[in-house]
């Protein structure tokens, strides 16, 4: 399978009431045990005291995306589990934060450039998913705003445009999605015939790499 192109940011949000990260993931587990076995399978344990310290000692992590990485620590391999970016583990999260760390010192990637609002990178965002290089960040700037979700393009910078509030709405809304066969930020969910779960922009696609998508079944 190929890998999806990176998020369409779309300036809707759903009018779901969000549950904890724990019973999301619950959820989750759930629908992709009995309706795509074979994504099931890619999912990673829950991290350990250990892995979760290694990573502390080099990126911030946030109880929201601690309570994430203790219920499954990233996928053992790529799936198409998200509509934005497959989840990281805890030693990819700090090796992608100290990579765009890097990056940006030597490219003065921390300053803003007008007309551009956000620079290429920011020590405060956490990058906890991982799109084949566009980062899906946690923001934890100080103000308002903090724990927002949003997006640190590999060649481009932060969009807030369309930010999630938190990890724990985007999350609730992927499972509601899941159930009912709504949208995520024009992502819609599909099942392949291999038992895979995929996301795929639009609510009309027929087919990925020629093979038949089937959209999800959805509750009455």
């Amino acid at each position: 399978m190929v890998k999806p192109y990176p998020a369409i940011r779309e300036s809707c949000r759903g009018s779901v009431q969000p549950v904890s990260i724990t019973a999301a993931w619950s959820r989750f587990d759930e629908w992709l045990a009995q309706n795509a076995p074979t994504t099931y399978a890619v999912l990673a344990p829950p991290a350990t005291d250990a892995e979760l310290e290694t990573a502390r000692r080099v990126v911030e992590l946030p109880p929201e995306l601690i309570e994430s990485l203790r219920c499954h620590n990233g996928l053992t391999s790529w799936a198409n589990l998200l509509p934005e970016a497959p989840p990281s583990s805890a030693a990819q999260i700090a090796e992608n934060w100290q990579m765009r760390m890097d990056l940006a010192a030597d490219v003065d990637g921390f300053a803003v450039h007008q007309p551009e609002p956000e620079p290429y990178w920011h020590p405060a965002w956490i990058p906890w998913a991982d799109g084949d290089g566009d980062l899906q960040v946690i923001d934890l700037r100080p103000g308002p705003s903090r724990g927002r979700l949003g997006i640190a393009a590999h060649d481009g910078t932060g969009d807030f445009d369309a930010a999630w509030p938190d990890l724990t709405s985007y999350l609730s809304e992927v499972v509601h999605s899941l159930h009912h066969g709504t949208g995520v930020n024009g992502w819609y969910p599909y099942l392949t015939t291999h038992q895979e779960l995929w996301w795929d922009l639009g609510p009309d696609q027929r087919t990925v790499n020629d093979e038949p998508l089937i959209r999800v079944p959805v509750e009455n």
